[in-house]
């Protein structure tokens, strides 16, 4: 059931068209799961923050708003998947629209996993509502007890007396009613397409070259911009010719654009355009700027020497963040001690598509805007304080999004064409060169972890130090923030699930040169490739099988609770009595990837086999790898096998798809991810310099297993690549003896 809040008549409108009329259920809602709302109520019922729409038409089409961005992980599929099903819809009979950017659909930042997770009920609500008002409207039409009709396959039928109804000719009367005050959630036995394999709704323009992404954007009368911007992160011009760019045929103008701001936000980071009749010449133009840079206070920030600062801050004492017993009397009082630094290093999300953007003012001194966005409703804020205008007078129109990784969620690049359409007064496309995404991004943290282990006579680790030192995310945001702090704890850090006697997290000071944002898992990145690593490392000190020796750690099954010792722990947003740290849960997906990858088996001679086991975005996932280290020193990974226990899923494929994809992604930081400044630049600037795993090393199989759950759903395109590093790396130790303790591989010339 689900308690609703009465919404305006004037909501309930008949649409004119083609279809020549319709019926609009705008849901309003109060705010459920999270840091603005409240938990489900009991009953299966819920209370829900967006207005999500669904419109049904009288010729029967059912449309369904997906308000989410879909960059290949399947959300314009799984959505509609969630409603229709609640609604009882053919789905044959649905037609999906891309929602623009509107705070009236609630968060709509396709980002940390949240899209199922945050609003599965929320989906079915809206679903639920749509197919009581259709029933509410043919009891009325026929006189009878609504409790007397059921939806089923697109129509409402009274089986007492036979009569049916299809739900484009209960239209007209369902306008004409009071909306429903409740609406009860079907019976998970009754679902035809939660939790079924389904085809994704663009499959076929993705692969026939159909699909338009934000680089795909014309408009009539468009100019193009190609942007040169400081090499230092906060650096502005100090002195500019561009008289030889300007005399490049079909460039029109040159522009400075403003200095950046301080905090920076997801504003414009500074920098000279050049505006021209095509892509290619505003780029020409661009190579002709003269250009002198001032770069400002972080110009000499240098990779090699601020990873020694790192490991410096990292091995000395830390802010506590949370404390179990009495670590320090526990070493002092163990039979062994030992001690590990790990090092990750900064990251770009480097996604196929780079960030492009199409901006116009329109008519009613508006501006619209085509974008490959995660976030619309960021762009539009952003836009609307950089022009001064109201946030409505804002129209984003998302299109498809050629990756994303959480870079898309940064509107920055959507502020720079929009500045331009303004200063030019026509449409302007502002495409990122390759080289312009891996220089001028927002960076995944580079970070140093120490860990620290107390061992008893037989090799047990009874006590643990974890000590996390990173530029954080808040120093985009606060450019006084130096390190670790907020949510980024809640990233494979607080949520230690290993039972030691004493255990104590702390964090360590470290100040940000690059503008630092979030890519795929965020912190979960270096903290699982560190803590799986340790643990893995503790297993062979203690002479055990990794995978029994992970066991143990995790010990018998019970709900694991950071606040119990202190932890300021927000478990993304859920109580944990929702989403709970279950190492039982955990333990059960550790069993069952090592069965899929036969472990223990016999390998031929320099194979090894590591695991590593990791829950994030309230998702528990495992991998096992297979690696073999030839005559040349050179890694290689054969096969990876991934379990996950995601709670409920919408659609098996799309998960299986996700951690095949995370799999590969995973491998490609593992292996070659690694951005290095240099005089306060970033030296990477392309896929040589940046490589991903090409298809010459991805491995012979991806095994994926989804574990079976009536659990709350959890996140799925994240959790995924957390376990992939370790598992490669304590495979690697398995096959050589030798432990790797920093990333990527490729530095240890192991690729």
């Amino acid at each position: 059931m689900s308690d609703l809040r009465l919404i305006n008549r004037r909501e309930f409108l008949k649409r004119t068209g083609q279809a020549s009329g319709g019926l609009v259920l705008a849901l309003s809602f109060t705010t459920a799961c999270g840091p603005a709302g409240r938990e489900p109520a009991g009953g299966g019922t819920v209370s829900v923050a967006p207005n999500v729409y669904v419109n049904v038409r009288n010729d029967g089409i059912v449309e369904i708003y997906c308000h989410r961005s879909e960059m290949g992980q399947g959300i314009r599929t799984c959505l509609p998947q969630v409603i229709a099903d609640e609604m009882e819809a053919d789905w044959d009979r649905i037609e999906l629209i891309q929602a623009l950017g509107d705070e009236k659909y609630g968060d709509q930042n396709t980002d940390g996993s949240t899209s199922i997770r945050n609003q599965f009920d929320l989906l079915r609500n809206a679903g639920a509502t749509a197919r009581e008002m259709l029933i509410a409207a043919a009891a009325a039409s026929w006189d009878v007890p609504a409790g007397e009709c059921v939806a089923r396959k697109h129509q409402v039928h009274h089986e007492p007396s036979g009569r049916s109804a299809g739900y484009g000719e209960l239209v007209d009367a369902a306008t004409e009613l009071e909306p429903p005050t409740e609406a009860a959630f079907k019976s998970r036995d009754d679902y035809r397409y939660i939790g079924k394999p389904m085809d994704t709704i663009d499959g076929l323009a993705f692969t026939t070259g159909k699909a338009s992404y934000g680089i795909d954007t014309v408009l009539p009368d468009m100019l193009y911009a190609s942007i040169e911007r400081c090499p230092a992160f906060g650096g502005t011009v100090a002195s500019l010719d561009d008289t030889a760019a300007l005399a490049v045929p079909g460039v029109t103008a040159v522009f400075r654009l403003p200095d950046p701001t301080t905090p920076l936000l997801f504003n414009i980071q500074g920098g000279v355009a050049v505006v021209a009749d095509n892509t290619w010449v505003a780029q020409k133009g661009r190579e002709a700027l003269q250009i002198e840079w001032d770069r400002g206070a972080n110009g000499d920030h240098n990779s090699v020497t601020y990873r020694e600062a790192l490991q410096e801050s990292v091995t000395a004492a830390g802010k506590p963040v949370l404390t179990r017993g009495d670590v320090n009397a526990a070493f002092e009082a163990a039979d062994r001690v030992h001690e590990a630094v790990y090092y990750a290093p900064y990251l770009s999300q480097a996604p196929m598509e780079p960030p492009a953007a199409v901006a116009r003012m329109t008519d009613d001194g508006g501006c619209e805007i085509w974008a490959c966005t995660q976030n619309p409703q960021a762009a539009q804020d952003t836009v609307a304080q950089m022009l001064g205008l109201d946030k409505q007078q804002v129209r984003v129109n998302v299109t498809l999004l050629g990756g994303g990784f959480g870079r898309k969620s940064k509107p920055d690049f959507i502020a720079e064409a929009a500045w331009l359409a303004r200063e030019t007064q026509r449409p302007v496309k502002v495409t990122w060169t390759r080289e312009d995404d891996i220089r001028h991004g927002y960076f995944h943290s580079v970070s140093a972890q120490f860990l620290k282990a107390g061992l008893d006579e037989n090799g047990k680790a009874t006590s643990l130090l974890h000590r996390t030192c990173f530029p954080s995310i808040g120093s985009t945001f606060d450019p006084n923030a130096t390190g670790p702090g907020g949510f980024e704890l809640d990233l494979g850090f607080l949520d230690n699930p290993y039972r030691f006697d004493s255990m104590q997290l702390e964090t360590a000071d470290a100040k940000a040169h690059l503008r630092i944002g979030w890519l795929r898992s965020v912190c979960n990145v270096f903290h699982a490739f560190a803590g799986c690593g340790f643990v893995d490392e503790l297993a062979y000190l203690a002479g055990e099988d990794p995978k029994d020796h992970l066991l143990k750690l995790l010990g018998e099954p019970r709900m694991v609770d950071p606040s119990a010792d202190g932890g300021q722990y927000t478990n993304y947003g859920h109580s944990l009595d929702k989403h709970p740290i279950d190492t039982g849960r955990i333990s059960a997906v550790v069993e069952k990837v090592a069965d899929m990858a036969g472990w223990g088996r016999v390998l031929p001679a320099g194979h090894g086999l590591g695991i590593a086991v990791h829950r994030s975005f309230l998702s528990t996932v495992g991998t096992v790898a297979q690696v073999s280290v030839d005559s040349s020193a050179r890694i290689v990974v054969h096969e990876i096998w991934t379990a996950i226990d995601a709670g409920t899923t919408i659609n098996p494929d799309r998960v299986t798809s996700q951690m095949e994809g995370a799999a590969i992604f995973g491998m490609s930081l593992a292996l070659h991810g690694e951005i290095t400044t240099r005089e306060g630049g970033v030296v990477q600037g392309n896929y040589d310099t940046y490589p991903v795993v090409r298809m010459s090393e991805a491995p012979d199989a991806i095994h994926v297993h989804v574990m079976e759950s009536t659990a709350p759903p959890g996140g799925v395109g994240e959790p995924g690549v957390p376990p992939v590093a370790p598992a490669i790396v304590n495979a690697y130790f398995a096959a050589s003896g030798k432990r790797i303790r920093e990333l990527p591989l490729r530095n240890a010339g192991l690729t």
